[in-house]
């Protein structure tokens, strides 16, 4: 049994959002961006370089994403951490897969269900998040409301703003990696700040400026859906970015799934198919498995443990041989009612009967201190 997830609430403007996040997780923060400095260093690159890239990244936040920006800065003050170590840190994924060809950018199976096809007649999102086993300790949940009132819940690493997580106008993200051979190290807005400018959009056509407007340097997918409000029913797309492209997914019969490969007509050269990954049917199995005629939360939460594919399966486990950098596993399953504006996340992988926490937006602590949820 894992302990309970911590939930980081604040309130104010972005910067102020920041300062409170970092104080209060400062230890985590600290913890996690050394732990990051070292996983830079095992593929070459020392703290200085790490520092440089996260000054790029600074500096291309602030122009493209300026309240993320504040707010990341914000977090250094808080934690104490260097600014630049924490823009690093939410680079990760460009420093540890970008340039790297022989990485797997294997993450993530994620799904979406328009309420056409929902038993509930809302609009569901849902994903696990695939990610080292180590990174477990430093995942929290960071609930924000800035001061024009929007509010984000999210999922996160400490010291980052944003992974899955939805908004209060009923908006949400899931995530998968994606790589491609025009992915790099030092050019663009960072991975993890893309994904917070897409959550703090107050719907979705903003969302998709927030994500294509901007210069990028790592591939990611992005799966967005908002519930509308009243009768009008809610919408999801699938958005691949690649640096210098933008690919769609749009749902069939009512439903998109995704894993790490390429699936729309971008140009993009899709890394993946130089070296092999289970991403190439599980898509097309969560797909299968959802079925036809209505789909509950039950459902989509027996796709997130299926097994097909073991141990690189949906519902991925740990390869304790596996060399120490390509160890995988479902941390967390979330399923995000757009419509309730819910959570629902359990400690994966949640084949061995985890169960799931419910986090509404009108009920989550809004103190901002460090809570068991």
């Amino acid at each position: 049994m894992y302990p309970p997830l911590p939930l980081i609430s604040a309130i104010g403007t972005p910067r102020k959002c920041g300062i409170t996040y970092g104080s209060v997780a400062a230890h985590a923060i600290a913890a996690n961006t050394a732990n990051y400095l070292g996983r830079f260093a095992a593929v070459g690159i020392d703290v200085e370089q790490a520092r440089g890239y996260g000054a790029l990244f600074r500096d291309a936040a602030h122009r493209h994403a300026p309240r993320v920006a504040e707010m990341l800065d914000g977090v250094a003050e808080g934690a104490r951490v260097d600014v630049d170590e924490i823009y690093a840190l939410n680079g990760r994924t460009e420093l540890m897969y970008s340039a790297n060809p022989g990485a797997e950018p294997s993450e993530c199976t994620a799904i979406a269900v328009l309420g056409q096809r929902t038993a509930s007649g809302h609009t569901l999102l849902a994903q696990n998040w695939d990610w080292h086993p180590d990174q477990r300790p430093y995942a929290l949940l960071l609930d924000t409301t800035d001061e024009l009132g929007r509010r984000v819940l999210a999922l996160t690493e400490a010291g980052m703003l944003a992974k899955a997580g939805l908004n209060d106008a009923g908006l949400g993200v899931c995530v998968n990696m994606l790589g491609s051979e025009h992915d790099r190290r030092d050019g663009g807005v960072p991975y993890h700040v893309l994904l917070r400018a897409a959550l703090d959009a107050p719907h979705l056509g903003a969302a998709l400026r927030a994500v294509c407007a901007v210069p990028r340097g790592a591939s990611i997918n992005l799966l967005m859906g908002q519930a509308f409000a009243g009768d009008t029913p809610g919408e999801a797309i699938d958005v691949e970015v690649a640096p210098g492209d933008v690919g769609f997914v749009h749902p069939s019969d009512g439903v998109i799934t995704h894993a790490n490969h390429f699936e729309s007509a971008l140009s993009a050269v899709d890394t993946l198919k130089y070296i092999g990954s289970s991403s190439f049917f599980r898509s097309a199995r969560a797909r299968r498995l959802l079925g036809d005629g209505l789909i509950d939360e039950d459902r989509i939460k027996a796709v997130l443990r299926d097994h097909g594919g073991f141990p690189q399966s949906i519902c991925r486990h740990d390869e304790p041989d596996a060399a120490a950098a390509d160890r995988t596993e479902s941390l967390f399953a979330l399923v995000l009612d757009l419509d309730e504006r819910r959570m629902s996340i359990a400690h994966g992988p949640t084949c061995a009967g985890a169960e799931y926490r419910h986090i509404r937006m009108d009920e989550s602590d809004r103190i901002g201190h460090r809570a068991g949820v």
